[in-house]
């Protein structure tokens, strides 16, 4: 596991520009992906759902985004299919992530960061 802190970012939004903030005033230096111009690969989002301890379910963000239009509310949707709904529209995903070499977490509220600084 890589020893740098990555932060999944939409520079759009309120919440993850916060944590950004909050992780660089903690002296982290961390590598910004902004998921929406760099989604990440299959084999990099199940690592982060495993290492968070969340089904992909859990990952996905409704508002502004095509979750209604693709029927993501259904229940026997399965992993799978969540996880190609999140690959082929990345702004379906939730945010901010951030993987530390302390974990991975979802950081919404933004307060979620404080266990992951040093």
């Amino acid at each position: 596991m890589a020893a740098e802190t990555i932060i999944y970012h939409n520079p759009n939004c309120g919440t993850s520009r916060k944590v950004l903030g909050m992780l660089q005033e903690a002296g982290a230096k961390p590598r910004v992906v902004e998921y929406l111009k760099t989604p990440p690969s299959r084999a990099e989002l199940l690592d982060l759902l495993q290492r968070m301890g969340m089904p992909p379910r859990q990952l996905l963000r409704r508002r502004g985004t095509p979750f209604d239009a693709l029927g993501l509310d259904d229940p026997t949707k399965t992993d799978d299919e969540l996880v190609d709904a999140i690959l082929a529209h990345p702004i379906l995903m939730e945010r901010p992530v951030v993987a530390t070499p302390r974990g991975v977490r979802l950081c919404r509220p933004a307060e979620k960061v404080q266990g992951l600084l040093g």
